[in-house]
C-alpha cells in the first residue's frame, strides 16, 4: 500500500518536514541537520573559505582580531609540527599536577595549579549578584560528571554503562601512551572513576539546574569556608582573586554541605588521579592527529557522529571559540549589514507591543501586576544582528609566539580566566553580549532583562525578503516573541525590569501562573519520542516560551491586512525541522532544556484557537485537543 503525506490535521510537523526527513542525509562528522543546523552549516561553510583565505594570504584580515584569530587557525592547523610533538605537550603540563604529594602540598600550590586551570573539586566564577544585578560576587559549584547527567549514574540506566565503557577504553588507550607505569595507569583509572562517581552522589541534576533561582544562595565566607573542610579557602582566594569574597554565591548547597566526604586528605590521591587523566583527555584535543581523532571517541559517542570534523573545521572551530565575538562582528557587516539589522529591530518592536497589548488584556493578571510586566517590557533591551564592537577582553587575547599549541591554548584560556575574576571588584557591565553575531541562535538574560538576537538566525526559514509576512512571523517572528516570553517564564518571572531577583507579583496572581506552569509541565510530561520520554520539569521553562512567542507572534500576523494562518503555522513547523542521530536524541532528553523539535512543532499550536480553525481540526484528528486541555499563559 502507498505511503500517503500526513494530514496537517493529524500531524503537523510530518504534513510539513515527512518528506524532507526521508531524503535528508546528516553528515558523518555531524549528530543533526535541518532547520537551525543547515544554517549554523551554511555560516560555518563561510566563515571557513575566509580563514583559509587569510592564513593562505590571498585575503587580507579584515581587523587586528581576526588577524591573530588566523594566528590560532594557522597553528591548530599545523598538523606537522603537532605530530611531531606528539603527547609531550601534555606530559610537561600535567608535571606540575603530578608532583604534588598530598593535600599539605596542595594547599601551598592551589592558587598556581587553579591560574594553570587544572580541574578542581569545585568551581569558581564571577558573575553577577541575582539580587543585585550592578554588583558581581563570586559563585561556587560542584564539578562536572564524566557523563552527561547525574541520571546517567542510575543502577538500570545502561546507556549510562555503555557510554561509561567507552569512556573508560577511550582513556586506557590514551594513558597507555603516558610515561607512567602500567600499574599506575590502572590505578589512575580506577581512582578517576570512582572520584567521578562520588561527584555524581553530590551534585544537582539537569532538571534541578532548570530552576535557575534555586542557584542562588548566599553564605558568608566563613561558612563556605568551614564546609571545605581541610582545603585552605582563605588562602586559595587571597592569592586568586583581587579582594576577599565577604559573600560567596553557592549554587548547590547540597553539594557544598557534603564536600568533606568528596574531597578530604584520604581522597586526596584519587582526586589527583581524576584531575590528571581528565586534564589528559582534554589535552587530545591540541595535540597529534591520532591523538585528537583517540580522544574524541566519547563525544563521538554521545553525539553519535561517526567522523571526528575534518582538520580545517577543527581549526576554524578553535580560532572560532576564543575570538568568537569579533568573528560574528565581521560576519554581520559582511553577511547581514546595518539595514537588515534596522528591519529586525523594527520587528522586534513591534512583536513587544504585541506583548504590551496581550499583557493588557490579560484575563486572569491583576492591575497591579500588568503594570509591572509592562515596566519590564519597557526596559527590556535590544541587543540585535551585532554588537558595534568586540568587547575589550579581546584585544587581550594574543597569541603567543614559538608556542606548541596546547601551550597557546592554554595562555589564551588563562588570559579569560583572570578577566573573569578581577571583574569581582567592577561593576557588572551590561553592554556584554551572550552571543556572537554569527551564533544561529537567540537568547534572554534574565539578570540583565535583555533579548540578543545574532545576525545569523535572521535567514531563510526564519527570515526573508522573499517569504510572506506571515511566514516571517510564524519563523523568525514566533521565535522572537519566545525571548521575549523568557521574561516571564518560571524562572524570568521571578527577575524585575533591572534583571533582579525579585518578586514583582500579587500573591494571587503569582499562584494562579505556578498552576499554569504545572499544566505546561503536565501536558509535556512523559510524551514518547523516539529516543524516550520527555521530561516535563526539564523543558518547563522553553515551552511557557513557546506558547507565549506563538501566541504573540499570530496575534501580530493576524493584524495584517494579508494574513494567512496555513503560511504562518505551515513555517512555525518549518523551522523545527530537524534530523538527529539517536544518541544525540537520547543526551538531549537528560540534558537539555528544549522540548524535542517534533513536540515543539506540534504541541504548541494546539493550545490555540486559531489552530482549529485554520485547519479545520476536528475532535478525532491527531493534532486535535479538547478546550479545556489547552493552556494559555502570555
Amino acid at each position: 500500500m502507498a505511503e500517503t503525506t500526513p494530514r496537517y490535521q493529524d500531524d503537523l510537523y510530518d504534513a510539513v518536514n515527512g518528506e524532507w526527513e526521508k531524503t535528508a542525509v546528516i553528515a558523518p562528522d555531524k549528530s543533526r541537520t535541518g532547520g537551525f543546523s543547515d544554517l549554523a552549516d551554511d555560516v560555518e561553510d563561510k566563515l571557513m573559505a575566509d580563514f583559509a583565505a587569510v592564513a593562505a594570504g590571498t585575503k587580507p584580515a579584515p581587523d587586528a582580531y581576526f588577524e591573530e584569530a588566523t594566528k590560532l587557525y594557522k597553528r591548530a592547523a599545523d598538523f606537522t609540527a603537532r605530530d611531531a610533538a606528539g603527547i609531550q605537550p601534555a606530559l610537561e603540563r600535567l608535571a606540575p599536577l603530578a608532583a604534588v604529594s598530598d593535600l599539605v602540598a596542595f594547599n601551598a600550590q592551589a592558587a598556581d595549579l587553579a591560574t594553570a586551570l587544572f580541574p578542581f573539586p569545585f568551581r569558581g566564577s564571577v558573575d553577577p549578584d541575582m539580587k543585585d544585578t550592578s554588583v558581581n560576587k563570586y559563585s561556587l559549584t560542584g564539578p562536572s560528571t564524566i557523563l552527561p547527567d547525574t541520571t546517567y549514574y542510575a543502577a538500570d540506566n545502561e546507556q549510562g554503562q555503555h557510554l561509561l565503557a567507552i569512556w573508560t577504553d577511550m582513556a586506557k588507550q590514551v594513558l597507555a601512551q603516558t610515561d607512567l607505569s602500567a600499574a599506575d595507569q590502572a590505578a589512575y583509572l580506577a581512582d578517576t572513576l570512582a572520584f567521578d562517581a562520588e561527584i555524581a552522589k553530590h551534585v544537582k541534576s539537569s532538571e534541578e539546574w532548570a530552576d535557575y533561582p534555586k542557584a542562588y544562595n548566599p553564605q558568608s565566607f566563613d561558612e563556605v569556608a568551614a564546609q571545605l573542610g581541610d582545603f585552605d579557602f582563605a588562602g586559595f582566594t587571597a592569592a586568586t582573586l583581587p579582594a576577599k569574597p565577604e559573600t560567596v554565591i553557592v549554587g548547590d548547597p547540597r553539594f557544598l554541605k557534603e564536600f568533606t566526604t568528596l574531597f578530604n586528605a584520604e581522597t586526596f590521591p584519587a582526586y589527583k588521579h581524576w584531575a590528571y587523566v581528565l586534564e589528559l583527555l582534554d589535552s587530545t584535543s591540541y595535540l597529534s592527529e591520532s591523538l585528537r581523532q583517540l580522544g574524541g571517541t566519547y563525544s563521538r559517542a554521545l553525539s553519535g557522529s561517526p567522523e571526528a570534523p575534518s582538520q580545517p573545521k577543527h581549526a576554524y572551530r578553535l580560532a572560532n571559540s576564543f575570538y568568537a565575538e569579533p568573528v560574528g562582528i565581521y560576519y554581520g557587516k559582511t553577511y547581514f549589514g546595518e539595514t537588515a539589522k534596522a528591519d529586525v529591530t523594527a520587528l522586534v518592536e513591534k512583536m513587544i507591543a504585541t506583548y504590551k497589548r496581550r499583557l493588557a488584556n490579560s484575563d486572569w493578571l491583576s492591575q497591579p501586576t500588568k503594570d509591572k510586566a509592562i515596566i519590564k517590557l519597557d526596559k527590556m533591551v535590544l541587543k540585535m544582528g551585532y554588537p558595534d564592537q568586540a568587547h575589550a577582553i579581546f584585544a587581550q587575547l594574543k597569541v603567543p609566539a614559538e608556542a606548541d599549541l596546547l601551550t597557546t591554548v592554554i595562555t589564551l584560556a588563562q588570559i579569560r580566566h583572570a578577566d573573569n575574576l578581577v571583574k569581582l571588584t567592577k561593576p557588572v557591565d551590561r553592554t556584554e553580549w551572550a552571543m556572537p553575531g554569527h551564533l544561529v541562535n537567540a537568547c534572554y538574560d534574565p539578570s540583565r532583562n535583555d533579548i540578543t538576537f545574532p545576525a545569523a538566525i535572521l535567514q531563510a526559514p526564519f527570515y526573508a525578503l522573499d517569504q510572506t509576512a506571515s511566514q516571517n512571523l510564524g519563523g523568525i517572528g514566533a521565535v522572537i516573541a519566545h525571548e521575549i516570553s523568557h521574561g516571564f517564564d518560571n524562572n524570568g518571572a521571578q527577575f524585575d525590569e533591572f534583571g533582579n531577583m525579585n518578586n514583582w507579583w500579587q500573591d494571587a496572581d503569582y499562584a494562579h501562573f505556578k498552576e499554569l506552569t504545572q499544566a505546561m509541565i503536565d501536558q509535556f510530561d512523559g510524551r514518547e519520542t523516539e529516543a524516550g520520554k520527555a521530561n516535563g520539569k526539564l523543558i518547563v521553562s522553553e515551552n511557557i516560551a513557546d506558547a507565549g512567542g506563538l501566541a504573540a507572534a499570530l496575534e501580530t500576523a493576524k493584524a495584517l491586512p494579508d494574513y494567512d494562518g496555513h503560511e504562518f503555522f505551515i513555517n512555525w513547523s518549518r523551522i523545527w525541522r530537524q534530523k538527529a542521530r539517536l544518541e544525540l536524541q537520547k543526551m538531549f532528553l537528560a540534558v537539555d532544556v528544549h522540548a524535542p523539535a517534533k513536540l515543539r512543532a506540534n504541541v504548541q499550536p494546539q493550545n490555540l484557537a486559531d489552530w482549529y480553525t485554520t485547519f479545520d481540526v476536528q475532535p478525532g484528528d491527531g493534532m486535535y485537543l479538547a478546550p479545556d486541555q489547552r493552556i494559555t499563559i502570555w
